[in-house]
């Protein structure tokens, strides 16, 4: 809303700044153009006793100098009544005597030079009583316009904001209420498991054991696929900032793959240093930064995934690397759109790669966190995505 403010009121300002500029220059123009055929009348006169009482008027004819009454000192200008004298060209100019600024006008008429000038302080008064006028009245119209365009704003979010509301609670009740449902059939599944393995109860048919097994994994990525739903509906409810160090977050999340990447036959390789990398963040939220990333990795890798955390001046630097088939070059940005997908070259095979909510959620996270993400090579050629953030 505060955007939408500030952008109506610029344009507001700017047009009235366009519409001043226009209307000051006809106004000066206007101006100057009286004066010009005011001092070009002046000059066809016979004698400067007929002159207006705001023009004064020399004549130089048959070797004789004719000035009007009042002239100011330094006028008339004698050098430039030479010049027209000896051209027969009129000629313009300014002229400033005491302090004051005068249009000068010096015209060659059958035989004889007539010079005009007029003093030009009324005018350069109504223009800069103009300008006044019109910057009390743009201040006083940018603030108007602020104000109306925060309350048109205001009523225009407003649909939209509770829309979003009621939208956001409905997948956090949803997710909620599917918690304990999954939670209890995840327990249910252990325990049957437990119970086909422990000793004395004989060996279990495979299909039985691999079916239990799958239904473990399953509410195991449901409630992940849950969580990302209660992020992704509202990434500020998890905002609950505090100092936290990365190397420990990345750990554990990495110590919550390894399994799934023994399964996968994929090397998880983590790289932390020693020292603590300290951010101010939410622990849950940067958690499931580790874990989408490394799950994305997972399900692209060939051989090996790299999970790094290192700080770089004022900035932590998350990056996590697989050698699957990469990110195509176009592609940096689409990459955290939810449920992007695209079709990158591996050798003579093309190989897609689905992102699901995972990296839009990291994306939010990042930003969140007033970080940046983006995507990068790989060591070994495949896909890194990089998250930094900035150091407590």
């Amino acid at each position: 809303m505060t955007r939408l403010s500030i952008q109506f009121t610029a344009l507001i300002v700017a047009i009235l700044a366009l519409m001043g500029g226009l209307l000051y220059s006809i106004v000066t123009t206007a101006a100057s153009e009286s004066d010009n055929r005011k001092m070009a009348a002046a000059t066809l006169i016979d004698s400067p006793r007929d002159a207006p009482l705001d023009v004064f008027v020399a004549i130089f004819n048959n070797g004789q100098l004719a000035v009007s009454r009042n002239m100011p000192a330094g006028l008339p200008d004698t050098s430039a009544i030479s010049r027209v004298l000896a051209s027969h060209r009129s000629e313009t100019g300014t002229s400033q005597v005491g302090g004051r600024s005068y249009a000068v006008l010096t015209a060659f008429h059958d035989g004889r030079v007539a010079q005009a000038a007029l003093d030009r302080h009324e005018s350069q008064e109504e223009a800069d009583r103009l300008v006044l006028a019109m910057s009390t009245t743009g201040a006083a119209a940018a603030v108007l316009a602020a104000l109306v365009s925060v309350w048109m704003a205001g009523r225009a979010l407003r649909p939209l904001a509770e829309s979003l509301a009621l939208q956001r609670r409905f997948v956090a009740d949803a997710s909620h209420e599917l918690r304990t449902p999954l939670t209890l059939l995840s327990t249910r599944a252990q325990m049957l498991r437990r119970k086909l393995t422990r000793p004395g109860a004989g060996p279990a048919p495979e299909e039985v054991a691999d079916g239990v097994e799958g239904i473990v994994e399953d509410a195991k990525l449901l409630t992940g696929i849950l969580d990302d739903l209660l992020i992704s509906a509202d990434p500020r409810a998890a905002a609950d900032y505090e100092p936290v160090n990365l190397g420990s977050i990345g750990a554990n999340a990495t110590a919550l793959a390894e399994a799934e990447a023994q399964k996968r036959s994929i090397l998880l390789e983590s790289k932390f240093p020693s020292v603590p990398v300290t951010v101010r963040g939410s622990e849950v939220s940067l958690g499931r930064v580790f874990t989408a990333l490394i799950s994305n990795s997972l399900d692209h890798a060939r051989s090996a995934v790299t999970i790094q955390v290192s700080a770089q001046g004022r900035e932590a630097v998350i990056r996590v690397a697989d050698d699957g088939p990469g990110f195509p070059p176009d592609f940096d940005t689409r990459a955290f759109e939810r449920f992007a997908s695209s079709r990158a070259d591996a050798g003579k095979e093309g190989v897609s790669r689905h992102y699901g909510l995972g990296l839009a959620l990291v994306a939010e996270i990042a930003t969140l966190h007033k970080g940046t993400v983006g995507i990068d090579s790989g060591p070994t050629g495949g896909a890194a995505v990089v998250v930094t953030l900035p150091l407590a």
